[in-house]
C-alpha cells in the first residue's frame, strides 16, 4: 500500500441538509499517511431531506419506505460522484451514510451502498462505526484519528471543533517526539460536546418556517436573553460532561417553552448561538481552536465563539482542509486506514477496550 491512492470520502451529517464529498490524495500508509485535498463537491438532499429527518425523529415508517430512502440516498451519491470523479481513477469510496438513530450500542447509518459501487465500478467501504459499537465502544466521535493525521503539530496544542448537527472536538497535544507516532497518538482526546446545528435548524424550522437561519442573519438581529441563555448553557454543559456520544434524544428543541415571557424568534436564535458558543469554549485549553463543519456559515455563532475564546481561532481552510468538507475528508482518511487494516477508533475517545479494524466492503 505504499503507492499514492485517490480516495473519495462522503458525508451526510446530522443536520440532514446536504451530501458532501471530497476527492483526496493519500500518500504513504497507516498512521504515517499524508492526505491532500484534490477537489470537493456538495449536493442538497432535496426532497429526500424531510424523509430522512422524519426517520431520524423516529416517526413511523414502513420497512419498504425506509429501504427506499436508503436506495435513494445511494443514487444521490451517484449523481454527486460521477462529475467529481471525472476522468480520474479512484481506488475506493468511503461512505458514512445518514445517521438516523444513535443510542449506543445501537446506531444506524442508513445507506444502500450497492448502487454506488456497481454504478461507478469502484469498491465502497461503509458502516464504519459498527465494529467499535460491537466491542462496547460508543462508536463516536469517529474522526479524532483522521484529525490527528490532518492537523497534528509539533509546536502547538490544537483543538479541532466540528460545528455539525452536534459539536464534537478533537484535542491534539503538540508533539513531544514526532518520530514516535503511537505515543503521540496517546495524547489525542475527543468527545461530543453539545447540540449545534440540529438545535439551530430545528428552531429555524419551528419559529421562522425556513430550513435554517442562513448566515445567522435572523440571530444577528436578536439579543441574548440572559435567563434563557443560562438555562440552555446548563443543559448543554450537562451534555458536554456526560462523556457519551450524542444523538437522536439530545436536540433540546423545547428548552425555551417554559420561559414566562414570549421572546422574539430572533432573540431565541441569538440566545441559542450564545449558549452553544459558551459551551464550546468552556474549559477548552488549547493554543488554537480550528473550526470546521456546516456551522461556520452561521456568522453569528462564529462571532459568539470568537468573542469568548482565549485561544487563537482558525478555520480548517488555513490548513488545506475546506471547512465545509472536513468530515468528508476525514471519511476518506478513515477509509484508507480501514484498507490498511488499521483500527480507526481510539479507546480513550470511544471507550472501546481493544479498537477493532472497521468497515464493510463491496467490491464490484
Amino acid at each position: 500500500m505504499s503507492e499514492s491512492r485517490l480516495v473519495i470520502g462522503c458525508m451526510s451529517g446530522t443536520s440532514i441538509d446536504a451530501l458532501d464529498a471530497a476527492l483526496v490524495a493519500i500518500s504513504g500508509e497507516g498512521l504515517a499517511m499524508q492526505a491532500s485535498v484534490v477537489r470537493c463537491a456538495s449536493r442538497p438532499l432535496g426532497e429526500l431531506a424531510p424523509r430522512l429527518r422524519a426517520i431520524a425523529e423516529q416517526e413511523p415508517f414502513r420497512a419498504g419506505e425506509m429501504a427506499d430512502a436508503a436506495r435513494e440516498l445511494g443514487l444521490l451519491h451517484l449523481k454527486l460522484l460521477r462529475p467529481l470523479i471525472g476522468n480520474d481513477r479512484v481506488s475506493f469510496i468511503a461512505v458514512h451514510g445518514q445517521t438516523v438513530f444513535h443510542q449506543p450500542p445501537v446506531s444506524w447509518q442508513l445507506i444502500n451502498p450497492a448502487p454506488i459501487a456497481y454504478g461507478l465500478g469502484v469498491p465502497v467501504v461503509y458502516d464504519l462505526r459498527a465494529a467499535d459499537l460491537a466491542l462496547g465502544g460508543q462508536g463516536a466521535p469517529i474522526t479524532p484519528l483522521a484529525d490527528f493525521i490532518l492537523f497534528r503539530s509539533e509546536s502547538e496544542t490544537r483543538t479541532i471543533v466540528n460545528l455539525g448537527g452536534f459539536v464534537n472536538v478533537t484535542r491534539i497535544h503538540k508533539g513531544r517526539d514526532a518520530a514516535d507516532i503511537k505515543s503521540w497518538l496517546g495524547l489525542v482526546s475527543g468527545c461530543d460536546v453539545c447540540a449545534c446545528n440540529q438545535l439551530l435548524d430545528r428552531l429555524a424550522r419551528d419559529l421562522l418556517g425556513v430550513p435554517f437561519d442562513r448566515d445567522g442573519k435572523a440571530a444577528a438581529k436578536g439579543r441574548t436573553v440572559k435567563e434563557l441563555q443560562m438555562t440552555l448553557h446548563g443543559l448543554l454543559r450537562a451534555q458536554s460532561v456526560a462523556r457519551r456520544s450524542l444523538g437522536t434524544r439530545d436536540v433540546l428543541a423545547d428548552w425555551f417553552k417554559e420561559y414566562r415571557h414570549a421572546p422574539k424568534p430572533e432573540d431565541i436564535l441569538r440566545t441559542a448561538c450564545t449558549a452553544i458558543a459558551a459551551t464550546i469554549v468552556w474549559g477548552r485549553k488549547s493554543d488554537r481552536l480550528i473550526l470546521a463543519g456546516g456551522g461556520i456559515k452561521n456568522k453569528t455563532l462564529l462571532d459568539e465563539i470568537k468573542a469568548r475564546a482565549s485561544a487563537a481561532i482558525s478555520l480548517s481552510d488555513e490548513f488545506g482542509i475546506p471547512a465545509a468538507y472536513r468530515e468528508a475528508v476525514a471519511m476518506a482518511v478513515l477509509g484508507a486506514l480501514c484498507q490498511d487494516r488499521v483500527p480507526i477508533t481510539l479507546s480513550q475517545v470511544t471507550g472501546v477496550v481493544n479498537a477493532p479494524v472497521a468497515g464493510s466492503w463491496i467490491f464490484p
